[in-house]
């Protein structure tokens, strides 16, 4: 009986499988070998060390979002688009993006949409500097969200607070702020809201 050959497609599938299910520490040469049934030397032929298998994986990553193709009929609306993906994207992948924080290859999974964000801010009259601002202001904006996100995901459920809501001074003088303020947060419609304002200011520097 013949032996199905390995392949670095099955190598890389296998590694992505080890790193979502128990993070990037569990993905060790010899749990991988064991996990495709192999020897290890079978790994370093297809992959090479583990830094290589890392970056690799990065790689894969990027193919896998592909290029970031913006809708809407304003930069203000496709920019918004954008990050939309790009938030999405790093929502379905959050067992890769704690891994490429850590080998500081961020920028290159941000690289797709780095390429459409810089279009739409070329489109929007911004240049230089101003440009390379608005593009890094999005971005850090979708992943600091996308951090937040997880950290409430991963956090214990909160206590409910005993009383009244709202018993700062200015939920006093607010009750609806006091009753808002005592619901779950909504995350798209405020990822929604804060996206949108920070659009607009920075685009509104092209006007100026």
């Amino acid at each position: 009986m013949s032996r199905t050959v390995l392949t670095r497609e099955q190598v890389l599938e296998a590694a992505d499988d080890l790193v979502k299910q128990h993070g990037p520490d569990a993905l060790t040469m010899r749990g991988l070998a064991a996990r495709l049934g192999t020897a290890v030397t079978s790994i370093y032929w297809h992959i090479g060390n583990r830094e290589s298998l890392l970056d690799a994986l990065v790689d894969r990553t990027v193919e896998e979002m592909g290029a970031i193709q913006p809708t809407g009929r304003t930069p203000a609306t496709r920019i918004v688009s954008v990050a939309r993906r790009l938030r999405d994207e790093l929502h379905a992948r959050p067992h890769l993006i704690a891994m490429v924080h850590e080998r500081g290859l961020t920028e290159r999974v941000f690289l797709p949409a780095q390429r459409a964000l810089v279009r739409e801010v070329h489109t929007a009259g911004l240049r230089g500097a101003r440009a390379a601002e608005a593009v890094r202001a999005v971005q850090f904006q979708v992943v600091g969200f996308v951090l937040v996100e997880c950290a409430r995901e991963l956090a214990p459920a909160e206590t409910p607070v005993r009383g009244r809501p709202g018993k700062t001074v200015s939920a006093r003088k607010d009750p609806a702020l006091a009753r808002a303020l005592a619901r779950p947060a909504d995350p798209e419609r405020l990822f929604a809201a804060s996206l949108r304002a920070l659009v607009k200011s920075l685009l509104a520097q092209g006007n100026t």
